[in-house]
C-alpha cells in the first residue's frame, strides 16, 4: 500500500528514506491517477524491500508539488538518496512503469 505523504512529512518519508522512493503526485479528481492505484499497490507489495511507494495529493500539499515543478497529474517521480532521478507524466502499465524504474 502506498504511503501517504504531505508537505509536512515529505522530508522524512521521501528525502531521508532508506531506499529509493517512487512518489506519485496525485489528485482526487484525476481519472488516470485512479488507474494507477492497483498498479502501484502491486509494485509496493512486490518490491517492498527495495522500493518505497508513496503518494502526495497536490491539492492538499501544493508546496512540494510546486518545489518540484509538477504541472500535471499523475506525475511519478523516482527519488534516490534524496534526489529526483527520473520523472514520468501520465498513467502507465505495470510492465512499462517497472521498465522505466529499472532503467535508472
Amino acid at each position: 500500500m502506498p504511503t501517504e505523504v504531505t508537505d509536512a512529512t515529505f522530508t522524512e518519508e521521501v528525502l531521508t528514506a532508506d531506499r529509493p522512493v517512487l512518489l506519485k503526485f496525485t489528485a482526487d479528481w484525476c481519472p488516470p491517477c485512479r488507474q494507477l492505484v492497483p498498479v502501484l499497490k502491486e509494485i509496493a507489495t512486490e518490491r517492498s524491500g527495495h522500493l518505497k511507494v508513496a503518494e502526495l495529493d497536490v491539492d492538499h500539499n501544493p508546496a512540494t508539488a510546486a518545489a518540484y515543478g509538477v504541472l500535471s497529474v499523475p506525475t511519478l517521480m523516482l527519488f534516490r538518496a534524496g534526489e529526483p532521478v527520473t520523472s514520468m507524466v501520465g498513467a502507465r502499465t505495470k510492465r512499462r512503469l517497472l521498465q522505466e524504474i529499472d532503467a535508472v
